[in-house]
């Protein structure tokens, strides 16, 4: 009996070249998944040059909301950002994509799983760990196992008459409802700006001269209405993103550090999650103790850190999801963004659990703050560092 290989499939340059793999280097049938988690793609086209590279099966899947309510609202509420800069927008999608391939997997009794990784990238350690926590099936990745290039993949897919975008010839790109992810060509040199072509969502010229503001209202640490207007989370993010990055906002060109040990240059557009967490974040330090905010920094990081690494069915990453759970009690509220050439300012907030008191707080007349009480305060609170330095003087 033949031997049949499952493969997630974007229908870009990598998974096109790893159908034709499977099939004559490993001599294997192919079925093939597409997971819809808001990449924009024409998935009847991907259907169909699927079929036109022989697999045996393809199937298209819708796991757009589950993508949004059980991934990008987690990471929402966990501030997630790698390195303070990465919205994991890739890394949040992988197990997902996982998942789903292990379902089809499973209905049409395949003998191997397959995905078109390299052995450079974080997805590989992503598709791998969710594939082992849910199967003791083998993982076949060509790309990594043959040691392949872009070069060496580019002229094996013209060779199979493997029709390949422009846009893939120039860069590797991932996109999804969070985020899109551009690699390559010559943003592999760091010293290189992104050119214009790089972006689709991020304007980088003729900017809107006034500036653009939203209010985002969150309900126990979930986005659920923008300037008033509620509105089903999917359609919240997509307005979101294309208001922020027709004002410039969103792009992220960094050194980051790969679960590989490798440093990359990568360069991002991610509008509305720049937005959405930045106002999440906001909301939380006025309604948190400054003691809540501290060790949930320390939350939020590690867990930024384990989706990242592909941990995302690590016990101690769910551990951190009750922790965090139990922060959004009270992170209700709004948060005023201002949105001007680029830049991303939050100007106002408010929450009916906010600890914030203008009677405290004020320097005007009728504050509540007695004053004179913070002369002792300040004696106890440098104490030690007073002794420490009169000693220091002594000696």
């Amino acid at each position: 009996m033949k031997q049949k290989a499952i493969l997630a499939f974007s229908g870009g340059l990598d998974t096109s070249v790893v159908v034709k793999y499977l099939q004559e280097k490993y001599n294997m049938d192919v079925v093939t998944v597409t997971v819809d988690v808001g990449q924009e793609d024409d998935y009847k086209k991907i259907s169909a040059k699927a079929k036109k590279l022989g697999v045996k099966k393809h199937y298209n899947i819708d796991a757009r909301k589950e993508f949004v309510s059980d991934y990008i609202f987690p990471a929402i509420k966990a501030n997630a950002l790698y390195q303070k800069k990465y919205c994991l927008a890739t890394a949040l999608a992988r197990p997902l994509i996982a998942r789903k391939v292990l379902q089809i997997a499973k209905k049409e009794k395949v003998t191997s799983l397959a995905h078109g990784c390299s052995g450079k990238g974080n997805d590989q350690v992503r598709f791998d760990l969710t594939f082992h926590a849910g199967s003791n099936l083998p993982i076949i990745a060509p790309i990594r196992d043959l040691n392949l290039d872009r070069t060496e993949e580019l002229k094996f897919a013209k060779k199979h008459g493997i029709e390949i975008e422009n846009v893939a010839k120039k860069f590797s790109v991932d996109q999804n409802l969070w985020g899109r992810a551009i690699e390559g060509g010559v943003l592999e040199n760091p010293n290189n700006e992104p050119p214009d072509d790089a972006f689709i969502w991020v304007k980088t010229k003729n900017l809107p001269n006034k500036p653009v503001y939203l209010t985002i209202k969150f309900e126990k640490g979930i986005p659920v209405a923008v300037n008033g207007k509620s509105m089903n989370p999917i359609k919240l993010i997509d307005y979101v993103n294309k208001k922020a990055g027709s004002c410039g906002v969103g792009i992220i060109d960094h050194i980051e550090d790969r679960v590989v040990g490798i440093k990359s240059r990568e360069v991002y557009e991610t509008p509305a999650a720049a937005c959405l967490i930045e106002a999440h974040s906001d909301l939380e330090k006025m309604v948190h103790t400054k003691h809540e905010t501290k060790f949930k920094s320390l939350v939020d990081d590690e867990w930024s850190w384990l989706v990242y690494s592909g941990l995302w069915e690590d016990p101690l990453k769910n551990d951190l999801d009750m922790f965090i759970e139990q922060t959004q009690k009270r992170v209700s509220g709004t948060v005023k963004l201002k949105l001007f050439k680029g830049s991303l300012r939050v100007v106002g907030r408010e929450s009916k659990y906010s600890l914030y008191s203008h009677k405290i707080a004020t320097y005007g007349k009728g504050s509540k703050f007695d004053q004179k009480l913070a002369k002792g305060f300040v004696e106890l609170w440098g104490m030690q560092s007073t002794e420490a330095n009169k000693l220091q003087k002594k000696k």
